[in-house]
């Protein structure tokens, strides 16, 4: 066995361990902890891969910024996790649905190693030594793959909005501006001018 197989056999099955322990963590500090292990442990596969500019990316955008973002969320802003978990068997067989997809999706793939690998090779498509790491992406992303990468950006956003959606909560104790109500209002209604006399105050 040689140093990269160690290494990878090392990242995958820290990676994998700690995917698990994101879902099965009863606090959400830990399981968002173990989220920014299990990338950093993909990125050392990237590296491994060849694909540095991945692994960079996911370092500095999921890790440094999209992980500690959900870190400081759950511990800030005080988010009832019970209140949201109510509900959970109204969606459940959505999910079900949902999560059958996706296995179906990914026995497809993985029969297909075994099945027709020959097809794989002919599939992948060379890159020139000559090409950066960085354009070889860019080129692949935006010519072959345009439509389903703007796809997986619309599911981000709307991931992005329903996160927002369902830690919102309302309290009358809380203060919020009204745009609408601050454009109704004017001068006279707002501020109002007294003339006091010298030395009497207010």
């Amino acid at each position: 066995m040689t140093s990269g197989d160690a290494f990878f056999y090392l990242f995958s099955a820290v990676a994998v361990a700690s995917g698990f322990m994101v879902i099965s963590s009863r606090n959400p500090v830990h399981s968002v902890l173990f989220l920014i292990l299990a990338f950093v442990n993909a990125a050392g596969l990237f590296i491994l891969l060849g694909a540095e500019f991945l692994a960079m990316i996911l370092i500095v955008v999921y890790v440094g910024a999209v992980a500690v973002l959900f870190l400081f969320v759950v511990m800030m802003l005080d988010v009832d996790f019970n209140e949201l978990k109510h509900g959970f068997l109204q969606y459940l067989p959505l999910g079900a649905v949902v999560g059958g997809i996706v296995l179906l999706e990914l026995i497809v793939v993985v029969g297909g190693w075994t099945i027709a690998p020959a097809e794989l090779r002919v599939s992948a498509a060379p890159v020139s030594s000559s090409v950066s790491n960085t354009m070889a992406l860019g080129e692949i992303l935006y010519t072959q793959y345009l439509y389903f990468f703007q796809i997986a950006g619309l599911v981000l956003l709307t991931a992005m909005i329903g996160s927002i959606v369902l830690t919102l909560r309302h309290k009358v104790s809380i203060r919020r501006q009204s745009i609408s109500e601050q454009n109704r209002r004017n001068p006279h209604e707002s501020v109002q001018l007294q003339k006091v006399p010298s030395r009497m105050g207010l």
